[in-house]
């Protein structure tokens, strides 16, 4: 008896809740950055502590991502990512509810970070249980797209929130948003459709720990690996060290802000248009390419540029393509590492995407004695086209050309 498959409407719901819950944590991570030091004074800190806020999100990703993706593919994501955005509004109101006692608000902030490697890591399982394979990648570009306004909102409200309360109140309200998120996802949100969104034996998927060990087999699926954390590193080091980048060509930090708003616009347009493109013509290789290219004039620009016009040009540019990329690449992981359980290949990525941590560090150790990022920047182009090189020997999964 032959099984029917079928694509169901609902399947937008879905995405829809789940997109919220990855908003709302990319609020509570981003949200100290834009006003570090007001932060500082306000719990009697050093900037330092404030920014352990911040990074308290990557140290936790590493021990957690392997262990929360056995949960996500063997008890499925519904569960996994309902723990997560509890225990996301639970301390994000914790979190506000601390006032000014710094070591409430870090230990609060840790309960945070714990959560999101179970929101990070279904970003392919939700699509893989709802949407025919060539939606897929726009479906996780649409949860990047969710991922980068959360991030866009974090550091665009918190400044403006601050002229009218204090930041105790904002991160209460943040933490109220989260719960509201984790409420309405727990509500709306279902494991499976009635019948599979693909042809049989195409959501099958082995169990997890054979999956890792399989996946790890695939050579396209290292070099997955490769050019994830090169990307990530590239855009977490240029987001990380904006207005040091910039600083020793003139620019002012109101320079740096209109920069790394323009990245996370350019990353917003680029996560829809290039992964929906990707899908379209069933193509994954051609738009890693085409995503990588792109990116290098954008950071040779960005390395470079001595006026207003050029440097915010670069910037939009190298978000579009960069940010673009990632979900065409979490996608093409999942495909290639087949019957891998899609919370593990993507677990991987995303462990792989936080630990470019280490790049982020590079870049500093790497300036010249004048503060320049020159000499990083210039690295960092080189490892982009190091990345063509993989993304070569990366050729398209067969069920790509078999459901054309």
């Amino acid at each position: 008896m032959t099984t029917q498959y079928k694509i169901y409407p609902y399947r937008w719901v879905v995405l829809a809740v789940f997109m919220f819950v990855n908003i709302t944590i990319q609020m509570l991570w981003i949200t100290y950055a834009p006003i570090t030091g007001p932060a500082a004074k306000f719990y009697g800190v050093s900037d330092l502590q404030i920014g352990l806020l911040s990074m308290s999100f990557m140290i936790a990703f590493i021990p957690l991502s392997i262990p929360v993706s056995w949960v996500i593919d063997t008890y499925g994501f519904r569960l996994a990512v309902s723990i997560g955005a509890v225990m996301m509004g639970v301390f994000g109101i914790l979190r506000g509810l601390a006032g000014t006692n710094y070591t409430l608000v870090l230990w609060s902030t840790i309960g945070i970070a714990a959560a999101q490697p179970f929101l990070l890591n279904t970003w392919t399982k939700v699509p893989a249980n709802w949407f025919a394979i060539e939606e897929r990648a726009t479906a996780v570009g649409m949860v990047t797209l969710a991922s980068l306004v959360g991030t866009a909102l974090g550091m665009v409200l918190t400044p403006v929130l601050m002229e009218s309360m204090t930041i105790s109140t904002i991160q209460l309200y943040y933490g109220g948003i989260a719960m509201i998120s984790a409420v309405l996802f727990i509500a709306l949100s279902r494991e499976t459709p009635p019948t599979p969104p693909c042809p049989p034996g195409g959501e099958v998927r082995a169990l997890m720990l054979d999956g890792l060990k399989h996946a790890l087999t695939v050579k396209a699926f290292w070099f997955g690996l490769a050019i994830s954390f090169i990307g990530l590193g590239i855009f977490n080091g240029v987001t990380t060290w904006v207005e040091n980048i910039i600083r020793p060509r003139g620019f002012t930090p109101t320079d740096a802000g209109t920069l790394g708003a323009l990245m996370i616009v350019g990353g917003v347009i680029g996560a829809v248009v290039l992964p929906a493109l990707s899908d379209k013509y069933r193509k994954r290789q051609l738009f890693l390419f085409i995503s990588f290219i792109g990116a290098i004039p954008g950071l040779i620009g960005l390395t470079f540029a001595t006026s207003t016009i050029l440097l915010f040009a670069s910037a939009f540019v190298l978000g579009f393509f960069l940010t673009s990329a990632m979900p065409v690449i979490m996608q093409y992981t999942a495909e290639v590492s087949h019957p891998t359980p899609e919370g593990t290949s993507n677990g991987l990525i995303q462990l792989f995407g936080q630990a470019s941590v280490v790049f982020v560090f590079l870049m500093e150790a790497l300036k010249n004695s004048d503060g320049s990022f020159t000499p990083a920047l210039l690295v960092a182009s080189g490892l982009l086209i190091l990345s063509l090189f993989f993304i070569w020997q990366m050729k398209d999964p067969q069920e790509l050309s078999q459901n054309k």
